[in-house]
């Protein structure tokens, strides 16, 4: 999510990690999270970071809300979610030495200027026309592109899109999304919880987008009393660019109250990945003043949600939700214990598989977005997937 102008931004405070212990809350006609043994789990091999407001090649490094990896040439795709307000819409290439017990200091390889069908680079509010707010990012291998999804920007009405791209940042297409994605009187997204997740399929034919939370019509953002109206995951064929199918998923309540009472709080989607053909990791993200975030990995598996993608309204007992498995909450890794700790956790809104161990288990990254504030940080966290 790009906060850099929302409320995230201006009642931010401490950066410190909470310990947030909630698993998972689901709607009624959810099925609830388990609450049994996870069927996977991480364990945390370390974190390293970037400098604030890092200078490279011309750009101010921060707002990292998506980033991916290209195996083949041990590359990572980071995308900032910076709406040209700094610098255009662009994204970095990255490496990192990742051990089984160490992960080394980031290096970046060079940037690209995310660019427009006429080649010129994306405007800024203030300039009008087709505002970006970058989120997510995947690397296409088949193809030698990249995907990326856009929240739009409600107040100059720029719908969220998906749209790919050269590595070069050279526009190739865009993707047709239903219309119920488009902003809308009293119906659509809300601003700033749109499209905030991004998975491409393991076969590379097909993608899913994840919106952060409800549509206006579906129910209403998380409280801390209850969960979250059901945010909709839809399924994009490559090929002739039209939606397939779609899914819900119902986003936790609120971790806790924020302090003071009336201050900010909330939860959402922040970024989805495929572990197969058809499970999908979930991360689900939480802000609450004075606790600070909250992180927790979810397994959902796609075949167990009913279609929704011919509802225009998400109506309790219409539909199926995806029902949920927490894998993992990162406030296990903080505080006093065994092995590597973190001492803060922040706002991470990216997830990529990283390189195959040499145990031969996958590597699972993350990455913050700082948004661009001095009270947060760039943070790349590295973990071992035990499936």
């Amino acid at each position: 999510m790009n906060t850099s102008l929302s409320r995230r931004r201006l009642i931010l405070g401490s950066g410190a990690a909470a310990v947030l212990g909630l698993a998972g809350c689901t709607a009624p006609q959810a099925p609830a999270a388990t609450g049994q043994p996870p069927r996977a789990r991480l364990r945390l091999i370390g974190e390293s970071r970037f400098a604030h407001r890092l200078q490279f090649q011309g750009s101010t490094v921060g707002g990292l809300s998506g980033m991916d990896y290209d195996p083949a040439a041990d590359l990572y795709y980071l995308i900032s979610d910076d709406s040209s307000s700094i610098n255009p819409a662009r994204f970095y290439t990255a490496r990192i030495a990742l051990g089984m017990d160490s992960l080394g200091a980031p290096e970046l390889l060079g940037v690209a200027t995310l660019r427009q069908a006429d080649g010129k680079p994306y405007p800024s509010a203030l300039q009008g026309g087709l505002v970006p707010d970058p989120e997510a990012i995947r690397w296409r291998a088949a193809s030698n592109t990249l995907l990326w999804s856009s929240e739009g920007h409600a107040p100059t009405g720029t719908a969220p899109w998906l749209r790919e791209t050269r590595p070069d940042g050279g526009f190739v297409r865009e993707f047709a999304l239903p219309a119920m994605f488009n902003f809308q009187a009293g119906a659509g997204p809300r601003g700033n919880l749109t499209l905030e997740g991004l998975a491409l399929a393991p076969d590379g034919q097909t993608a899913w987008i994840a919106m952060e939370n409800a549509l206006l019509q579906d129910g209403p953002m998380p409280s801390v009393q209850a969960p979250g109206g059901p945010c909709r995951f839809t399924q994009i064929d490559l090929a002739s660019g039209k939606a397939l199918r779609q899914i819900a998923y119902v986003p936790d309540a609120i971790p806790r109250a924020p302090m003071p009472p009336t201050t900010f709080a909330d939860n959402g989607v922040a970024e989805i990945l495929m572990l197969d053909a058809e499970r999908m990791l979930v991360l689900e993200r939480a802000y609450v003043t004075g606790s600070g975030n909250s992180l927790r990995l979810y397994l959902i598996d796609t075949r167990q949600a009913s279609d929704t993608l011919a509802l225009p309204a998400l109506q309790p007992g219409a539909y199926q939700a995806a029902g949920k498995t927490l894998l993992a909450d990162f406030s296990a890794f903080t505080g006093p214990g065994a092995g590597p700790r973190l001492k803060q956790l922040d706002n991470s809104e990216g997830m990529s598989w990283g390189p195959v161990l040499p145990n031969g288990r996958r590597s699972l990254m993350f990455i913050s977005d700082d948004n661009f504030s001095p009270r947060q940080i760039s943070q790349w966290l590295a973990f071992e997937f035990l499936d």
